[in-house]
C-alpha cells in the first residue's frame, strides 16, 4: 500500500504488539511528565495522538503513544530527549517521530510528527491526569431498566469456557432472546473498536424493548478461555453454537424464539450456526459478506483508496499487489518459501532505492512481517476462500440483511444482492433485505464511510439501523 492508506493500516498492525520500553530523558529542565495530546491534520479527518510520559528510576522515562481512533493504545516509545529546547519522542515501533519546542503559553510543544517521509504539524497540549477520551452519548449507564447477569458457559467440544453479559428485560420470563455475533479480530463482548461499544448499545436498545441478549467475549479475549490465533470461522461458530446451548437451559429465556444477530464476519457465522441447528429461530445479518474474503479484500482496498482520493495508477498497483499475495497465500506447499515469496512482493516497490534511501523509510521489515503473518494464519487461509452463498442457501429461517450505503468495508453492493440471491434461490420464503442510506461499516451515520472517522463521529450505531433490527425482531417473537 502506499500514501495515507498505508500508514493507517500500518499503525493498526503494529498497536498488537505487546511490549514496553524504558525511555530516556536527556537533561533540559523541562518536566514532560503528563499526558500530551493533539490532532494530526489529515485529508478529510483529523487523527488524534496522545503521549503518556512518565518517570523512571535513574532518569529513566517511561512512554507510551495512544492513537484512539485506529484503536491504537500503548505504542512504546522508543527513545524520549531534549535536546537544546526540542523535545523528541521517537516511536520506532511505528517508525514515527515527534519533535517540537514549548510553546509561548508555557504548557503545549509546537512540532512535526515525521512517518513515511511526511511531516506534518502537531501542536501538543499538556492535560491534567488522562485523556478523557471521545464523547459517546448513546452508551447507557446503570442503573438499567432490566437485568443484568455476569454469566459462564463451556464450548465442550474445543474445551473452552466463555464468558459474557445477560441482560433480561423486567418482568415475568420466557422472553425471546438473541445471541450478538462480533466481526472479526480478538473482540470483546462489547465488540469495542474505534472508542465505540456497538454490542453494549445494541444489547441494551433490545432488552429495554423486550428482549433478551447475550454478548460475549471471544475465545481467548476479556475472560474467555481459548487460543483467539489458532481459531478459524468454523470455530467461532462452535462457540456460537456454545452459547444457543446455554440459552437454553436459563428458566427466563423462550427456546422457541432465540436469534443470533451477526456483524461484519458474524455474518458468515450466523447462517453457518442456523444450518447447523434448528434452535435458530431467526437471524440479522449486520454488514454480512455475500462474497469471497479474497474477493471483499480486492472490493475493500479498490472502494478505500478511491474515497481517499487514491489516483488510478496507484489503485492498480495496490490491485496487482493483492492478487500476487493471494495467489501465493492460496498454494502454500512450503511456508518458508511463501513467506520469502510474499516479503519480496511486498519490498519490490522499493527495489529501485539505494541502502540509504530505503533506510530512510525506516523500519519496513516489522509490517511487512506483520502482513505476511496475517495472510498465513489459520483464520486468513479459511477466510480468504470461504463462500458464504451455499450456506445462506440452506437458510429456512426469517432473515433481515442489512447493510449502510456508506460500507467500504463490507459494501452493500454487491453483498447485499448475493445475500438476496441466495435466500431467493433456496426457497427462503421470509427475509428482508434492506440498504440504509448513509451509514458505514459500523452503521454510524457518516460522511464518506473511510474508518477514520469511526472514532471521530459521537454516534455508536445509528437510531434508524436500531429501528430497524428492533421493529423487525419484535415482529418476527411476537414481543407485545
Amino acid at each position: 500500500m502506499q500514501g495515507r492508506l498505508k500508514r493507517i493500516l500500518a499503525l493498526m498492525v503494529l498497536i498488537m504488539a505487546a511490549m514496553s520500553f524504558a525511555v530516556l530523558a536527556e537533561g533540559g529542565g523541562l518536566d514532560l511528565a503528563g499526558t500530551w495530546s493533539g490532532a494530526l491534520e489529515m485529508p478529510g479527518a483529523e487523527l488524534e495522538m496522545v503521549f503518556h510520559i512518565s518517570p523512571g528510576e535513574d532518569g529513566v522515562w517511561l512512554g507510551t503513544l495512544d492513537v484512539p481512533a485506529q484503536g491504537a493504545v500503548g505504542i512504546p516509545l522508543s527513545e524520549v530527549r531534549v535536546e537544546d529546547g526540542v523535545v523528541v519522542f521517537d516511536v520506532a515501533l511505528i517508525a514515527g517521530v515527534y519533535s517540537g519546542s514549548l510553546g509561548p503559553d508555557g504548557v503545549s510543544l509546537e512540532g512535526i510528527w515525521e512517518q513515511s517521509g511526511l511531516k506534518i504539524p502537531l501542536t501538543l497540549q499538556a492535560t491534567q491526569g488522562e485523556f478523557a477520551g471521545p464523547n459517546r452519548p448513546q452508551e447507557p449507564t446503570p442503573p438499567y431498566p432490566y437485568r443484568e447477569v455476569e454469566v459462564r458457559y463451556p464450548n465442550d467440544e474445543d474445551a473452552i469456557e466463555l464468558a459474557g453479559t445477560l441482560t433480561l428485560p423486567e418482568g415475568e420470563g420466557r422472553f425471546p432472546a438473541v445471541l450478538l455475533i462480533s466481526g472479526s479480530g480478538p473482540q470483546d463482548r462489547n465488540e469495542e473498536l474505534m472508542g465505540h461499544k456497538p454490542f453494549l448499545v445494541l444489547a441494551d436498545y433490545l432488552t429495554r424493548r423486550g428482549i433478551a441478549v447475550l454478548r460475549f467475549d471471544d475465545r481467548g479475549v476479556g475472560e474467555s478461555t481459548g487460543d483467539f490465533a489458532a481459531a478459524t470461522t468454523i470455530d467461532f461458530t462452535r462457540d456460537v453454537l456454545a452459547g444457543l446451548e446455554f440459552l437454553k437451559t436459563r428458566p427466563e429465556i423462550d427456546p422457541a424464539r432465540i436469534g443470533l444477530i451477526g456483524h461484519s464476519e458474524g455474518g458468515l457465522v450466523a447462517p453457518m450456526a442456523a444450518n447447523l441447528s434448528s434452535d435458530v429461530a431467526f437471524i440479522v445479518l449486520m454488514a454480512g459478506p455475500g462474497v469471497t474474503g479474497e474477493e471483499l479484500s480486492y472490493l475493500q482496498s479498490d472502494l478505500l483508496l478511491r474515497v481517499s482520493g487514491a489516483p488510478e495508477e496507484v489503485i492498480a498497483q495496490q490491485m496487482a499487489l493483492l492478487r500476487e499475495l493471494f495467489a501465493i497465500a492460496k498454494n502454500v506447499e512450503d511456508v518458508d518459501q511463501a513467506v520469502e515469496e510474499m516479503r519480496n512482493v511486498l519490498l519490490a516497490p522499493y527495489a529501485h532505492l539505494s541502502a540509504e534511501e530505503f533506510a530512510a523509510l525506516g523500519d519496513l521489515e516489522t509490517p511487512v512481517m506483520a502482513q505476511i503473518s496475517q495472510l498465513l494464519s489459520p483464520w486468513y487461509q479459511f477466510f480468504m476462500t470461504y463462500d458464504p452463498l451455499p450456506a445462506l442457501r440452506e437458510v429456512d429461517c426469517p432473515v433481515l440483511a442489512i447493510n449502510g450505503s456508506l460500507d467500504l468495508q463490507v459494501p452493500a453492493d454487491p453483498n447485499l444482492a448475493l445475500i438476496e440471491q441466495a435466500l431467493e434461490e433456496g426457497g427462503n420464503q421470509d427475509f428482508t433485505v434492506l440498504e440504509l442510506p448513509g451509514l458505514n461499516h459500523l452503521f454510524q451515520t457518516a460522511e464518506l464511510g473511510l474508518p477514520d472517522e469511526y472514532y471521530l463521529i459521537e454516534e455508536t450505531m445509528s437510531p434508524v439501523a436500531l429501528t430497524v433490527m428492533g421493529d423487525w425482531l419484535v415482529e418476527v417473537t411476537g414481543v407485545e
